[in-house]
């Protein structure tokens, strides 16, 4: 087989695969990406097993042929390249040669055999998403998964599909955000829990894409199709936490304030906070917000005002300031708000403006018990 490529193009679409492939893996096959042509098309594939992807990229050859070849020996010589013209050989002898302008490289390649399969989905349930939307909808999401190995279920994204809307949630029992698209919806109701590591590829690769992204799932395994890429992964088994349960309704308490002034707020009286807690303490009274933090062990401590506007009885309530930073951080708004009920029960953080119509983000974060 042989084949020319435009040497930044290519790397360009191997980078991108290249996230899939683990560091340290079981099978040695799945150190390389999987080249597949049928004359001017050529398919790349990198698996980890649990998640495949693919992409169709256009090259210039008349021959076929399927071989395994070593992904990160590849991607090093590439990144080298200035953008020129690349000829790839399949030798008889398993190495295949790279020849540009200037010098010629032989790599050893696989049989592409080898290479596992990925799955085939059967009567799949689908929806189409705007290629931005999902992106946003995962970056919006994901920083609240968890990382708890006994919990698998928390720590992916939970994917809820009705002929209404989109939702879109992800919890680590501390912090919780739910992501609502009232404006895109699917043929019938469904729901399944994604892992992250296909999330965070999806997430980089969609963002400010126009692309439709074909969405296909059944019981075990999810398909995205968009432009000349598929992404088949394995879905997080399980049954993902009633949230509902846990967003408190009744919250009269509510507290509006300018997001940037709170965030570098919060991120400055932190730095005086407990090491092991990072907690901050809000107090609120009439206009007057006064967060303070203290670390009693080293004498640590600060405290600012700030002018919000506050509807609800005064009150005391501390939060662990990283969730906090972490949210304030995610939000896009000038404006946001926080609804309380008690210093014992969750706050409910929401921007105030700056979403799409249709959107919807409630973000919730558990208080910490303040000592007094």
């Amino acid at each position: 087989m042989k084949f020319i490529v435009s040497s930044s193009y290519l790397l360009k679409q191997l980078q991108i695969l290249g996230g899939v492939i683990n560091n340290t893996n079981t099978l040695p096959i799945l150190d390389n990406f999987l080249f597949d042509l049928k004359q001017d098309e050529l398919t790349v594939s990198a698996s980890d097993l649990e998640t495949t992807m693919s992409a169709k990229l256009k090259v210039e050859s008349d021959s076929e042929g399927k071989i395994a070849v070593p992904a990160k020996l590849l991607l090093d010589t590439l990144k080298t390249f200035p953008e020129q013209p690349l000829t790839f050989v399949a030798e008889d002898n398993n190495t295949i040669e790279l020849s540009s302008n200037h010098g010629k490289y032989a790599l050893a390649y696989a049989d592409g055999e080898e290479f596992p399969n990925p799955v085939e989905l059967e009567e799949p349930s689908s929806t189409v998403i705007e290629g931005d939307i999902l992106a946003t909808a995962i970056s919006k999401t994901i920083f609240a998964s968890g990382n708890d190995d006994l919990r698998p279920v928390m720590s992916g994204v939970f994917f809820q599909f009705t002929t209404e809307g989109l939702t879109f949630v992800a919890t680590d029992a501390h912090k919780l955000v739910k992501y609502q698209r009232e404006d895109v919806s699917a043929s019938q109701a469904s729901d399944f829990i994604m892992p992250k590591k296909p999330l965070n590829l999806l997430k980089g690769i969609l963002a400010g894409s126009e692309s439709e992204v074909l969405i296909e799932y059944n019981d075990s395994n999810a398909k995205f199709t968009f432009d000349d890429t598929q992404l088949v992964c394995r879905l997080i088994d399980g049954k993902y936490p009633n949230y509902e349960a846990v967003i408190p309704k009744e919250n009269p308490n509510k507290l509006t304030i300018e997001r940037n002034q709170f965030l570098s707020s919060v991120r400055r009286v932190s730095i005086f906070s407990n090491k092991t807690t990072h907690q901050v303490r809000l107090k609120i009274a009439g206009a007057e917000l006064n967060i303070s933090a203290e670390d009693v062990d080293y004498s640590n401590k600060a405290e600012e005002r700030l002018t919000c506007s506050y509807q609800g009885d005064d009150m005391q309530i501390g939060f662990n300031s990283r969730f906090l930073t972490e949210m304030l951080n995610n939000l896009t708004s000038d404006d946001v708000q926080l609804e309380m009920s008690l210093p014992n029960r969750a706050g409910i953080l929401t921007p105030v403006d700056g979403l799409d119509p249709g959107e919807k983000i409630t973000m919730l974060v558990m208080p910490v018990m303040l000592n007094n």
